[in-house]
């Protein structure tokens, strides 16, 4: 098969870690041909989805891990398959390129769905489910928000669509900062922010539950450096081994039919005790980590549910 991957500079990622170097390295394993293109390249010409593209081939060597052919103008309807990988901002960037890519479909499969994953953005997802979440409110209105915080107490008050930590404030019951911290976010841009009650819970880890076509393969457990509220690995989190409970699997069981549904076929989950917070769906992460703790091959597993879908087609 031809696949693209639609991400930021290959030349940058961390292949210890990084979860699109390891699909496309699986890929290149079982014998797909690979490119590769950034998101700025992606354009509309005439009818056609075009993106400024190169062959790829991936090694494991960090500085040396990706080998490039000549950029050229590539009609992205000739591919069978195209990752959209790019980190977020979830910004209108990120949601022209999915209106671009669903042009692509259905002739091409685009993972994870693109209309879904503009529909379906981490922090929003997850209020379809309101038994399995944190009490939350998302509002842009400060008498709204000073509601919320007097009813729950110790809250986290983030930006609706921020990503990796960015953001992220805790505000226990005697703090007085969250109209200056509305003000500074107001300042800044026009969306709303979202604020859930503090849960203890992640003192002992932040978990990353990874599902293949709605069904959970295993978890990492991301745990926060002394000091800090928030968990992800770069900002200081440490990943450690951990299984799946009761809880986890009943949470999987209520959310993976709509997953499957919408063509979410790699999607990461964020579980904090008891509860659900966050549905990963535009770029996650966790499979090299996830591999080295279990020794599965979570990428092949992914692949082999694309291969199925394309079967199927």
């Amino acid at each position: 098969m031809k696949i693209a991957f639609q991400m930021d500079p290959i030349s940058d990622v961390d292949i210890a870690a990084d979860s699109t170097f390891r699909l496309a390295e699986e890929a290149q394993v079982r014998g797909h041909i690979l490119f590769f293109y950034t998101p700025d390249t992606l354009s509309y010409q005439s009818g056609q989805i075009m993106a400024r593209a190169a062959s790829l081939t991936v090694h494991r060597e960090q500085g040396n891990h990706a080998d490039l052919g000549p950029f050229e103008q590539v009609d992205l309807s000739q591919m069978d398959v195209i990752w959209l990988r790019q980190d977020p901002p979830f910004d209108m960037g990120y949601i022209t390129t999915t209106h671009l890519l669903e042009m692509l479909t259905p002739g091409v499969l685009v993972v994870n769905d693109p209309f879904w994953v503009r529909n379906s953005p981490e922090k929003l997802l997850v209020l379809k489910f309101p038994d399995l979440t944190p009490p939350t409110t998302i509002a842009r209105d400060l008498q709204t928000l000073r509601a919320f915080k007097e009813t729950h107490g110790d809250v986290i008050v983030k930006p609706l669509y921020g990503n990796g930590g960015a953001g992220v404030f805790r505000l226990g019951p005697e703090d007085r900062n969250l109209a200056s911290l509305h003000e500074l976010f107001s300042g800044i841009n026009r969306e709303p922010l979202i604020a859930q009650k503090f849960l203890p819970d992640v003192s002992n880890g932040d978990k990353r539950v990874i599902l293949v076509e709605g069904e959970p393969v295993g978890a990492i457990n991301r745990v926060p450096a002394a000091g800090e509220t928030r968990s992800n690995m770069h900002v200081g989190g440490r990943p450690e081994k951990i299984g799946l409970t009761a809880r986890d699997r009943e949470i999987c069981e209520a959310i993976g039919p709509l997953l499957r549904e919408r063509g979410q076929i790699f999607v990461g989950i964020d579980i904090i005790g008891d509860y659900l917070t966050e549905i990963n769906v535009t770029s996650p992460t966790g499979i090299q980590e996830l591999e080295r703790f279990d020794g599965g091959n979570i990428a092949g597993q992914i692949w082999q549910a694309i291969e199925a879908r394309l079967a199927t087609d």
